[in-house]
C-alpha cells in the first residue's frame, strides 16, 4: 500500500536526520569554543525544525491511516512514537530551545555549552523514536 510506504519513507527520513545529528553533527560542534558553537548551532536548529517537524507529522499521519486501513498495530506503533518527538520537543526540549536561541553567541559562556550538552542527550530521544517507527513500519511493510 503506498500510503505505509509514504509513512516508512517519511519515517525514515526523520530518524536519519535525527540520527545524524546525534552521531555526527552536535558532537562535532561540541568540539568548537562556546561562542561558535552557539553560533553554528542557533540557524542549524532553524533549518532543522521545519524538516524534522513535517517529516514527523506526514509519517505519524500516514502511519495511522494506514494502520487504520490495514488493521496493523505495528503501522499505529510507529505512529505514535514519531508523532510522540511533537509533544516531547514542545514540552521538553523547546525550553531549552528557547533560552538557547535568546542567547548573543558574542556572550557564549559555560552556561550556553552545558546547555546545548543538555540538548544533545535530548536530541538522543528523538533519534530513539524515530529509530523505533522505523523499524515498526518496516516490520509491516515486509510482512
Amino acid at each position: 500500500m503506498i500510503i505505509s510506504l509514504v509513512a516508512l519513507l517519511s519515517a525514515t527520513l526523520f530518524a536519519g536526520a535525527a540520527l545524524y545529528i546525534t552521531l555526527v553533527e552536535h558532537p562535532a560542534r561540541l568540539g568548537l569554543d562556546d561562542s561558535p558553537l552557539l553560533q553554528q548551532w542557533q540557524p542549524s536548529y532553524k533549518r532543522a525544525l521545519p524538516i524534522q517537524s513535517s517529516l514527523a507529522v506526514i509519517g505519524g499521519v500516514a502511519g495511522l491511516l494506514s494502520g487504520y486501513l490495514t488493521n496493523d498495530w505495528r503501522l499505529v506503533a510507529g505512529s505514535v512514537a514519531l508523532l510522540a518527538n511533537w509533544p516531547f520537543t514542545v514540552l521538553v526540549i523547546f525550553p531549552v530551545n528557547k533560552r538557547l536561541m535568546g542567547m548573543d553567541p558574542n556572550h557564549a559562556n559555560s552556561e550556553s555549552r552545558e546547555m546545548l550538552v543538555q540538548w544533545g542527550k535530548l536530541h538522543n530521544v528523538r533519534s530513539v523514536l524515530g529509530a523505533i517507527a522505523v523499524l515498526l513500519f518496516a516490520a509491516s511493510f515486509v510482512r
